[in-house]
């Protein structure tokens, strides 16, 4: 793992004198607070924040950033902190702005399918609100993320083989910015052609250039029919190439994922199922029931090709619920494999055609490991996933994993790939952002630099800043 920067001393009492000032008993300083604060679900130890406040509208972050920017002290942005690489660690102290607090939707536009939404709603509080309007938000990467976190760290998930990531679904953008001024890049249009996207531009710049204060989104129709189905695989390569053949014949599959066979056993004892422990696909098929009968039909029997067995379908909604469910608690499923452990998670995404390649590739590396390792991710868009189980206060596991995270990254670089499908950079993996973009990240520092010439916003995250 890469060293924490370590650029600027903590916040100096008189900031914290003038937030509390300010916010009353929304600013917290006592250690659980901040302790809980300064985690995620990575790997990496606690970093806590120097204190927690708690905004409640657009202006009031106005005025925490104008705070910290004259006291030159770092902001950390935090949605629910479920991010994966060390994104919401305090690694160089400064106050945390929880977006808790910011959780009203603004705006629903059901003609338009669209809506806008403070930072702080969650990805299930959207969808329950927009239950009984035929509509739904499909982004779902597991966790009831914020949506603004969501947005901070351009997350997807299982639905993004069919209907995208945040960067495909989100129109526009509140920001506040680090001298204070308050933007709105895009619209409600569903294109323009007017100006820089700058929408895109901090879609994915995990809290380094602003604070994303509101997010509007593109919203669907919620489907006709929906039906799930899993299937076993003699080899993780049958499986694989399942999921080539699918997406190459067009087929608009909604969700494809694959679990490993360790995956599988950890999944069968955390979620009390009974699956065989063999390389499996779960998918899911959107669309009228005709539609979506003849979508199953058709990756059965291309299944049935590559030796797939046990195929079942799932048409109940409670049924693929609880089938969802245990695929997205395949990762914290995954730390029983190391009682008392941490996961360092990899994510690397290929094009299609070389991931059958990429995984095999990998497969060999994993035969000579001495801690567990499990192998899922959302295939039907070229992203797997490693869960290595490290002690993280053992030196051997965590050289063991920086080893098999090395060859995994590079592997998928010289495929055309990248070193992260979704979880971001973080502080984690900067040396393999400059190898992915090598001249290209001075471009990024350049904007950083601009937009955040004091370096305020999550410092010693995406990009090396330690000349600025």
């Amino acid at each position: 793992m890469n060293k924490p920067e370590n650029l600027r001393p903590p916040c100096p009492p008189a900031l914290l004198d003038a937030l509390r000032m300010q916010f009353g008993d929304r600013l917290n300083t006592t250690q659980a607070i901040r302790e809980h604060h300064g985690k995620d679900e990575s790997a990496f130890p606690i970093a806590p924040p120097d204190a927690v406040v708690f905004p409640q509208s657009t202006e009031e972050c106005v005025e925490i950033v104008k705070l910290c920017a004259a006291h030159h002290t770092n902001i950390i942005p935090y949605g629910v902190g479920t991010s994966l690489e060390g994104h919401v660690l305090a690694i160089n102290g400064g106050v945390c702005v929880d977006m808790s607090h910011m959780n009203s939707i603004l705006a629903v536009n059901v003609e338009d399918l669209d809506c806008t939404v403070q930072a702080g709603v969650t990805r299930k509080q959207l969808n329950q609100h927009l239950q009984h309007t035929g509509l739904f938000f499909p982004i779902d990467p597991g966790a009831d993320a914020t949506l603004g976190g969501m947005s901070a760290t351009r997350a997807s998930g299982t639905n993004a083989v069919r209907y995208g990531t945040m960067r495909e679904n989100v129109l526009g953008l509140t920001i506040v910015l680090a001298d204070g001024r308050i933007i709105k890049t895009g619209g409600r249009s569903r294109k323009s052609a007017a100006g820089y996207d700058l929408t895109r531009l901090f879609v994915g710049s995990e809290g380094t250039l602003g604070l994303i204060t509101e997010v509007t989104l593109t919203l669907y129709p919620q489907p006709e029919a929906a039906s799930a189905a899993t299937c076993t695989f003699p080899t993780i390569d049958a499986a694989v190439r399942t999921v080539i053949q699918t997406i190459q014949l067009g087929v608009p599959i909604a969700r494809c994922e694959l679990l490993d066979a360790i995956t599988i056993k950890a999944v069968n004892l955390h979620s009390k199922l009974g699956l065989r422990e063999a390389p499996m696909l779960f998918c899911e098929f959107h669309g009228s029931a005709a539609s979506v009968k003849e979508q199953a039909e058709t990756v059965q029997a291309i299944a049935r090709e590559q030796g797939g067995m046990d195929f079942e379908w799932a048409t109940r909604q409670e049924d693929r619920t609880r089938l969802w469910q245990a695929r997205h608690d395949a990762y914290p499923a995954c730390l029983r494999l190391k009682p008392g452990g941490r996961a360092m998670s990899t994510d690397v995404c290929v094009p299609i055609s070389k991931l059958a390649e990429c995984i095999a590739e990998t497969n060999k590396d994993l035969r000579g490991t001495t801690i567990p390792i499990a192998l899922f991710g959302h295939v039907g868009d070229g992203n797997f996933h490693l869960a290595i189980m490290v002690d993280p206060h053992n030196p051997a596991d965590l050289a063991e994993a920086e080893r098999v995270n090395h060859n995994v990254v590079h592997r998928a670089l010289g495929m055309g790939g990248t070193c992260t499908g979704e979880h971001g950079i973080g502080f984690g993996k900067l040396d393999f952002l400059d190898a992915e973009h090598g001249e290209a990240v001075s471009v990024m520092h350049a904007i950083k630099q601009s937009l955040d010439p004091h370096n305020i916003f999550n410092r010693g995250k995406v990009i090396r800043t330690k000349q600025m």
